[in-house]
């Protein structure tokens, strides 16, 4: 004869059982932006572009049009007949709505290429006549771009990258930058500061996400195993969580990514390509440590991976050093991980 308690205790641990599953799935499948950084073109592009972006399970597309400035000097340029029409505002046009039409949600990000210098976070004046100059035209470009974000419905606008030094000396500009770009702009608002003054930013409050280029040195050797890369991640974890929970904002990783090469989880820029061998097996391991430290928080709001290029089958490969990851073993992961954060 059967017993109708030990029964009803079966149907309750099974009961049980299902439900734990279910919620531990539903924490693990929490929908993250999962996006990727679209390098521009000097020609338009189409949604054949952005299929291999939805192949690899990428939710967003982060079109980044370019501006110009000169070492110490105040002048901004942008939207020029020089640049590639991907950095262009009609370029930008392109890529968002080429993307959209494969369901892709989207992001404009602007960069400043300082001549001379290259990367913004050096850059500065010396008088205030030249900073008020500079911060005319800056408010040109990026008011510019963000009038074009709310007319093509984009999701993020990201109003400026990496100035390290900007930042600290102007922060008044900053407020009335935002303030400006709120009265044009709908959508949802961060900058992406870089991995080191990520702590000097005073507007977090006044942002949707706090950006961050998440280029931290891990660990410098040739090759470091996953266990080492997500041990090195530990403090560095924290510190973003007591700065999410400070300002309670989430986090977006604005980039981040690895070449792949040896020592490319460590001080990429201290390294030359040139004098050291291919190594995918760097690259997918720094991949796979970023994604089980992070993407299953859900103080984390996601992030675009540094680079993608629209010739996919042409880019990337076994013997390319560079950060793309496409057509070697990092896409895999990132794949895996995108369908597992992704929205059914």
């Amino acid at each position: 004869m059967t017993n109708p308690t030990r029964n009803s205790l079966f149907i309750f641990i099974l009961i049980l059982s299902i439900s734990l599953t279910l919620c531990s799935t539903q924490k693990n499948q929490i929908e993250k932006i999962n996006g990727v950084n679209f390098v521009s073109t000097p020609y338009p592009v189409d949604e054949s572009n952005f299929q291999p972006i939805v192949d690899i399970n990428a939710n967003f597309v982060a079109a980044i049009p370019y501006s110009f400035t000169r070492g110490r000097t105040p002048n901004v340029s942008f939207n020029t007949p020089s640049q590639w029409y991907g950095e262009t505002v009609a370029g930008t046009i392109n890529i968002i709505e080429e993307a959209k039409k494969k369901g892709l949600k989207t992001m404009i990000k602007p960069h400043i290429w300082v001549m001379g210098d290259g990367w913004a976070g050096e850059f500065e004046l010396t008088n205030e006549k030249d900073w008020k100059k500079w911060e005319a035209g800056f408010d040109d470009y990026i008011l510019t771009y963000a009038k074009l974000a709310d007319s093509l419905d984009v999701d993020v606008f990201c109003m400026a990258t990496e100035f390290r030094k900007v930042v600290e000396k102007r922060p008044q500009y900053w407020d009335q930058l935002i303030l400006k770009i709120r009265k044009v702009y709908n959508g949802k608002l961060t900058y992406a500061a870089n991995w080191d003054n990520y702590d000097k930013v005073q507007f977090w409050d006044q942002l949707d996400y706090i950006g961050i280029d998440a280029y931290f040195p891990l660990k410098h050797i040739a090759t470091p195993t996953v266990n080492e890369l997500v041990y090195a991640w530990s403090p560095v974890k924290k510190l973003l969580k007591d700065l999410s929970d400070k300002h309670k904002k989430p986090l977006l990783f604005t980039e981040y990514g690895y070449q792949s090469v040896d020592f490319g989880a460590g001080r990429h820029w201290d390294i030359d390509v040139r004098n050291l061998e291919p190594n995918e097996i760097t690259q997918k391991n720094a991949y796979e440590a970023m994604y089980q430290v992070f993407w299953d928080e859900d103080w984390v709001a996601g992030g675009f991976l540094w680079k993608w290029f629209p010739e996919h089958q042409e880019s990337g490969g076994k013997q390319n050093k560079r950060f793309t990851p496409q057509n070697k073993e990092a896409q895999k992961i990132i794949s895996k991980y995108y369908l597992k954060h992704k929205k059914n």
